[in-house]
């Protein structure tokens, strides 16, 4: 097995590597995605319309369900794919920007994921608003030789343009939602209307010549509606819609409480982590019906884990919940821009502690990155830019860790080190650069983060593999780096193996 990043640096992607192949894998010419770009920006408008004017997701999202049930869709959305006490599958989120990060998480992917039966796509199909146009380049494409079914659940980007693209291409070709009388004039849902985004009429046009890219008998998967449960062996996996600002419907929420029922073992797939970043997220049932995790920590659900997308890297948090452990695991790195990891304090929730607590990429890698960034962005590398052993040892010092990654000789920590640290916001501390701190999280998000993402390596990417057995279930976070050690032989870079008795 090669070496991970929490073994050397060359393990992480760092130095000088040949860089892998999967640029053959790539069309001829892409577009790369800008969110400076004011198109762009204005395509992308519905999240923080519904913001403003409230959220009409719950309500399509009604309607779409009603639709698949009427097409014969089964009412209780379970898809069973048999009783075989042994089983895999992958799970991969954040997927489809369509340029070098998603397509070099592809050789990995399809060289870990041999001998799996299917594989699900936690949030965020297709950037940057789920038109179905962008299904052949961001979705067919690069998958069509992963020779199994694919689920998935919409993220906030797929609702951009009402979830049609979506559900034309997992919901059996489902044919566009009747128009609906418009709202009464001067009301908040009137003026949203004024100004919200709907596909073109002509989107689409392609699709059925894209699909032909995952045409197999083998490959075939049609979901009852866009959230779902499959039966699997010993197994119950249940993936929900959390739409545009993070919440289920009550709709939903009646359904998820029905269908998480009985003493089979379950895992979660949704598309918001309910812990991530060192902080619970429970996730809202909307009208007052509770939150998510209020029914993935009832006992007698018997849920074992819940995976979550929308965040751009791994971060796993074993909680413990009246004598038992689940498992809630954000797996988002798979192809969109990373999510900084060295801004997350040191971890102290749910009595999940520091040293119980993984990410990947590891927090001083994740500085790193970002220092390199910004040095490139601002023309100021010798000033920003930090090695990965100068941003390990500074990370460690500012949350009083010892080191994740021994580097390879004994590094001093430079006052240039500890600014710049500060300056890009690590370990979450306020100190004396506060007041100067740069954007990473929030604002770098939507603004830097997607314009500035490198298209050479590390990427540091990743997905999952999960293995089921009637006992236990066994899941690893594999690393994509973009170089070609790790596409031959991906690194583990989290294994945890989960009791199902």
């Amino acid at each position: 097995m090669s070496d991970s990043s929490r073994d050397t640096a060359e393990g992480a992607g760092w130095g000088a590597a040949e860089r892998g192949e999967y640029k053959k894998l790539m069309p001829a010419k892409v577009e790369k995605l800008s969110w400076l770009d004011p198109r762009t920006l204005w395509a992308a408008r519905n999240g923080v319309l519904a913001s403003w004017f409230g959220d009409p997701t719950g309500h399509t999202r009604s309607r779409w369900v009603a639709q698949r049930e009427a097409a014969g869709a089964p009412p209780d959305k379970v898809i069973r794919r048999g009783d075989a006490d042994r089983f895999s599958f992958m799970v991969i989120g954040d997927t489809g920007e369509g340029d070098d990060p998603q397509y070099a998480v592809v050789p990995g992917f399809l060289k870990t994921s041999q001998g799996t039966d299917f594989a699900v796509i936690a949030s965020d199909v297709i950037y940057p608003v789920g038109t179905a146009d962008d299904y052949d380049t961001k979705f067919f494409r690069p998958y069509q030789d992963y020779r199994a079914p694919i689920y998935a659940i919409p993220g906030n980007h797929d609702w951009y343009e009402g979830l049609g693209g979506f559900m034309r291409v997992f919901c059996d070709d489902a044919p566009p939602l009747a128009p609906e009388p418009p709202p009464r004039p001067l009301t908040r849902a009137w003026a949203r209307s004024l100004l919200w985004h709907r596909p073109r009429t002509t989107d689409g046009q392609h699709l059925d010549q894209a699909r032909e890219l995952r045409s197999a008998p083998d490959q075939r998967a049609v979901q009852p509606g866009p959230y779902w449960a499959v039966d699997a062996g010993p197994l119950r996996i249940i993936g929900i819609d959390t739409g545009l600002l993070g919440t289920i419907d009550a709709e939903q929420g009646a359904w998820l409480r029905e269908v998480s029922k009985g003493p089979r073992p379950k895992i979660l797939v949704t598309g918001s982590p309910l812990y991530v970043d060192g902080e619970h997220h429970p996730c809202t049932i909307e009208g007052g019906h509770g939150t998510v995790d209020d029914i993935v920590r009832d006992p007698d659900h018997h849920y074992v884990a819940a995976i979550g997308g929308d965040i751009h890297n791994y971060q796993r948090y074993p909680v413990q919940v009246d004598g038992r452990t689940i498992q809630y695991v954000v797996s988002g790195g798979g192809g969109a821009f990373m999510h900084a990891t060295h801004t997350i304090p040191r971890v102290d929730i749910a009595n999940v502690t520091e040293e119980d607590f993984r990410c990947y990429p590891l927090r001083g890698d994740s500085l790193a990155f970002y220092s390199g960034l910004y040095g490139r962005r601002l023309r100021l590398r010798r000033l920003f830019a930090l090695s990965g052993d100068e941003a390990t040892a500074v990370i460690a010092e500012r949350l009083g860790i010892r080191p994740t990654r021994a580097p390879g000789e004994p590094v001093r920590v430079t006052r240039r080190a500890r600014v710049v640290a500060g300056l890009l916001g690590a370990g979450g501390r306020p100190d004396r650069t506060s007041r100067l701190r740069l954007p990473v999280r929030k604002i770098y998000t939507h603004l830097f983060s997607p314009s500035s993402a490198t298209y050479s390596p590390p990427f540091f990417k990743c997905f999952l593999r999960l293995d089921v057995t009637p006992d236990a279930v066994r899941l690893r976070c594999f690393a994509a780096t973009g170089n070609r050690a790790q596409e031959i032989d991906p690194p583990v870079e989290d294994e945890v193996t989960i009791p199902l008795t």
